[in-house]
């Protein structure tokens, strides 16, 4: 998808339209999980600190993300693609590999398919994606990116090599910054200097990983898409304006993530199999704890209560600039589940507070975010003074 996040902020409200977008907190910590293309025009990245973003674009809109809405658009998405291939291997909730063997007689050829696949997602989403089409997972990969957004790039095969020649090396997977360099050393800087170099010499630069490489820049890349695969993880994270201490302040961070995190879960249909929790410090010292469910949930109190018993696994008496909330390992939500022997009052339990929220769900798509809010995320009014103090 182009600029995934983004473009849904765009698409929910027309006054974002054609100005430049940023998904992300606006604070002076504040970190860009998403840009535009009008916002990227002006060297927008994500993971960029909001305070460099302002400076390159002082009229940038920035949009607090939601994490859960964008999930369920993401299943929406899904439910696309899921009618083009039996065999779909979603790599995040922007992204996926379809394997079109054998579909032409229902779509007709692989860049007939595309073209329907992109058409489909602009009738129906409203949104734009980028479309590569070619023999391999790698070539594929690389072709969606080639021509974005609202792109469609086939590689024939047999000119795979062709196509990939060009290109910088560190468009092949793996190959980061410190391999480039490694690689520039020895006067290899794209991807035919990788498919003509000699074995031995990237292997002295890349290690045993030269031989994969090498392949993978000649157009070999025998993996293939695995159908059915879930996406492992979902989570969010703040960073915070203001240094906190101290319990209280660090939950009071995470019901909003427990709720946006849940929502998430039940927009893609999965529950989680467990709850990690995510504090970076001042000295930007980051710690994760973790810890499996006694069932699988979707709900927020589930994933809320199990934080609460790895918040004294932290120093929380030291200063904390990031609070985060990842649920993992995660299931199918139909799938059937093993109730707990020592305490099963929790079941029927859990089984309701999914409901009511699911409820809250229909009722936040109908009247936005802002429609319903646990009363522990409204500030409290100070009291009316009497004036004797």
């Amino acid at each position: 998808m182009d600029a995934f996040y983004a473009s849904i902020e765009q698409r929910d409200d027309p006054a974002l339209r054609g100005r430049p977008v940023i998904v992300g907190g606006s604070g002076r910590r504040g970190v860009v999980a998403a840009a535009s293309y009008e916002a990227r025009r002006f060297g927008i990245h994500s993971a960029m600190p909001s305070f460099q973003a302002k400076r390159r674009c002082p009229d940038a809109i920035f949009v607090p993300p939601r994490i859960g809405h964008y999930a369920a658009v993401s299943a929406e998405l899904m439910a696309i693609l899921d009618r083009y291939s039996p065999t779909v291997e979603p790599l995040s909730l922007d992204e996926a590999y379809l394997d079109l063997t054998g579909t032409e007689r229902l779509f007709g050829s692989p860049r007939g398919a595309a073209a329907r696949i992109r058409d489909e997602i602009h009738g129906t989403l409203g949104l734009t994606a980028s479309v590569g089409v070619g023999s391999s997972r790698l070539v594929a990969k690389i072709a969606s990116d080639f021509d974005k957004p609202d792109g469609l790039t086939v590689v024939d095969p047999g000119e795979e090599r062709e196509f990939l020649a060009p290109m910088p090396a560190g468009r092949i997977p793996g190959v980061g910054p410190k391999a480039q360099d490694a690689l520039a050393r020895v006067g290899i800087r794209t991807i035919d200097d990788i498919a003509r170099c000699p074995p031995d010499a990237l292997r002295r630069a890349l290690g045993r990983y030269g031989a994969v490489v090498q392949r993978l820049a000649r157009g070999e890349d025998p993996r293939r898409v695995r159908a059915g695969r879930q996406r492992q993880s979902l989570g969010s994270e703040r960073t915070l304006a203001d240094d906190i201490l101290g319990r209280d302040a660090v939950r009071a961070r995470l019901v909003p993530l427990a709720d946006e995190v849940a929502r998430g879960l039940r927009a893609k249909g999965v529950r989680a199999g467990g709850v990690r929790v995510k504090v970076k410090y001042a000295t930007f010292r980051t710690i994760t704890r973790e810890r499996h469910l006694d069932r699988p949930a979707a709900d927020s109190a589930s994933l809320l209560a199990a934080a609460d018993l790895l918040l004294p696994r932290f120093e929380l008496e030291l200063p904390i600039r990031l609070v985060g909330m990842t649920a993992y390992d995660l299931d199918a939500g139909d799938q059937p589940r093993q109730a707990s022997l020592l305490t099963p009052e929790d079941a029927p339990r859990a089984e309701r507070a999914e409901a009511v929220e699911r409820a809250l769900d229909a009722v936040r798509e109908k009247f936005g975010a802002a429609g319903v809010r646990r009363g522990t995320a409204v500030p409290t009014p100070k009291p009316p003074s009497d004036g004797s103090d």
